[in-house]
């Protein structure tokens, strides 16, 4: 998509959080209420014929986004978060990322069989959250999963989709 009055919002920042990374700041475009409408808009336009009834926010960027989406696509929100930061009982999933081992969590009786889910989140790199996103949410065996991504790193990380299952839909906004 592609969208060139988000790709004007959008900050890069060279060298960090290390030196030869070029940093996405999705920060710029939350900013703008012209650009959460832009965004909203595409989300709507891909998924409104997916009967998708809820949105799995992967914390924290992918709350913002999600939370739109779902008014739009008159679905509910599940948040995913990091361990210790939902009240109630929880499924969890562990994952390994560059520098060790991370964890996910979703409260136990956030998704039924039959839920349609769209997983969102704000950057495609390695995939590796959302990947153990996806399979946290597949413990639950809803109808179908969905993943979206607002930025994906195509030319860093070509490989990064090859990681969800076949039967994965996935999509991104903007593409690098």
């Amino acid at each position: 998509m592609n969208n060139q009055f988000l790709l004007n919002n959008l900050r890069c920042i060279p060298d960090w959080p290390i030196k030869g990374v070029n940093f996405r700041d999705v920060t710029t475009l939350f900013k703008s209420a012209e650009c959460i409408r832009i965004i909203t808009d595409e989300l709507y336009d891909l998924y409104k014929d997916k009967g998708i009834t809820k949105i799995v926010g992967i914390e924290s960027r992918g709350f913002v986004m999600s939370s739109a989406a779902a008014i739009r696509l008159g679905a509910g929100i599940v948040l995913c978060r990091k361990p210790g930061k939902l009240p109630c009982e929880t499924i969890q999933m562990s994952y390994a990322k560059e520098y060790g081992i991370d964890t996910i969590e979703i409260h136990k009786d956030s998704i039924t069989e039959d839920d349609v889910i769209l997983l969102h989140d704000d950057l495609l790199a390695t995939g590796g959250t959302m990947k153990a996103a996806c399979d946290l949410v597949r413990k639950f065996h809803p109808k179908k999963v969905y993943c979206n991504f607002i930025i994906e790193l195509q030319s860093e990380f070509p490989n990064a989709r090859d990681i969800f299952d076949d039967d994965i839909e996935v999509t991104s906004l903007l593409k690098f």
